[in-house]
């Protein structure tokens, strides 16, 4: 791509939106559903039933509130938004050890029997979504940061920004 080619395309972005770490942000916060259905979904016994998954829905629905704020943030090229998705994607991270650890390591009686909370399979799948969404989220801040560290040195070099 010559140097023409290059400044064409920095000049549309002016115009167009970062649907690319939009996107990114939107499977993030999809995977995250997947995540919290696969968890609810759960029937054993009364070991979900507890303050832990109470202070676990309202955190998703916060999430579900920030992430969506932060991709319609980033589709406008605003940096600060970035910030936030790095913050919410380590604390995706930060969240495999909080249910998915205890419950992949607990037991509980069902109908007299001892039962595994939560088996090797569902423990993969629900760790893999968090990984997952933590990884869109990331990288959807990690393209908006770029891309709006080159439309601002774009903006500039035409005087336009300070």
């Amino acid at each position: 791509m010559n140097n023409e080619d290059r400044q064409i395309q920095r000049d549309r972005m002016r115009y167009t939106k970062n649907s690319l770490a939009a996107n990114l942000a939107l499977v993030g916060l999809l995977f995250d559903v997947f995540y919290f259905v696969n968890i609810c979904q759960s029937d054993v016994g009364t070991y979900y039933y507890n303050i832990l998954i109470g202070a676990s829905i309202v955190y998703n629905l916060v999430f579900l509130l920030v992430v969506f704020l932060a991709s319609e943030g980033v589709k406008n090229y605003q940096i600060n938004y970035s910030y936030i998705l790095i913050l919410v994607g380590a604390l995706q991270i930060a969240r495999i050890f909080i249910i998915p650890m205890r419950a992949h390591a607990a037991t509980t009686l069902v109908e007299g029997a001892e039962v595994a909370v939560m088996g090797n399979g569902q423990f993969m799948w629900v760790v893999a979504f968090l990984v997952i969404s933590a990884v869109c989220l990331i990288a959807s801040a990690v393209v908006n940061i770029i891309k709006c560290r080159e439309l601002s040195a774009h903006l500039k070099s035409l005087g336009l920004e300070n």
